[in-house]
């Protein structure tokens, strides 16, 4: 407001303001009910998958190793990811349908390191489920068996991907895409200190 306008032309402006306002609530209330909704379904999923609603809620703490044995039992084969000079980055635990990857605890992976989210999360897994979603909108694949993954971190640090439905045709693309995508990560971070 410039110091020349009356105070009805302030006010007017207030108003104005105040209409704006109140169309932009109705509109992200709007948005967060349809986020609500689709959490609801994205939860349903996951419980129907067997995930506990606590796991839903917040990102689990790093599992100690004595603990993690029961945990690896459920997969089929696991197997070491490691570089080319036979550093450990992580482990990955499969099965015909799912992936679980625990990374090194000595490393400390940082989400934000590229190409994490840029390219193994939104340029491969939410890829993958994006043509999950179009298949079972076409009706070529169940709603239950679209792709997820879920990031299990403690700020900023990653301790573990779970990649649920992946179809054993897409597991060993998945395993060197991770690999990739780890490699990279840890050669940033021993540049980068």
């Amino acid at each position: 407001m410039s110091e020349g306008e009356t105070e009805g032309e302030k006010v007017k402006k207030v108003a104005e303001l105040r209409t704006l306002l109140e169309k932009r609530i109705k509109e992200m209330e709007t948005e967060l009910e349809g986020m609500r909704a689709l959490l609801e379904f994205v939860d349903a999923a996951l419980l129907e998958k067997g995930f506990k609603r606590a796991e839903i809620m917040k990102p689990t703490p790093p599992i100690p190793p004595e603990a993690e044995a029961p945990l690896v039992m459920e997969y089929e084969r696991s197997v070491p990811l490691k570089t080319a000079t036979g550093e450990l980055l992580a482990n990955l635990y499969m099965d015909e349908d799912s992936i679980r990857v625990v990374f090194a605890e000595d490393k400390d992976f940082d989400i934000n390191t590229p190409p994490f989210m840029s390219f193994l999360v939104e340029r491969v897994l939410a890829k993958m489920q994006e043509r999950d979603r179009e298949a079972a909108g076409a009706g070529k694949v169940l709603p239950e068996k679209i792709l997820s993954y879920n990031i299990v971190r403690e700020g900023d640090m990653v301790h573990e991907i779970t990649i649920q439905n992946i179809g054993p045709e897409r597991l060993k693309e998945l395993k060197s895409t991770i690999r990739w995508t780890l490699e990279k990560m840890y050669e940033k971070m021993k540049t980068g200190s």
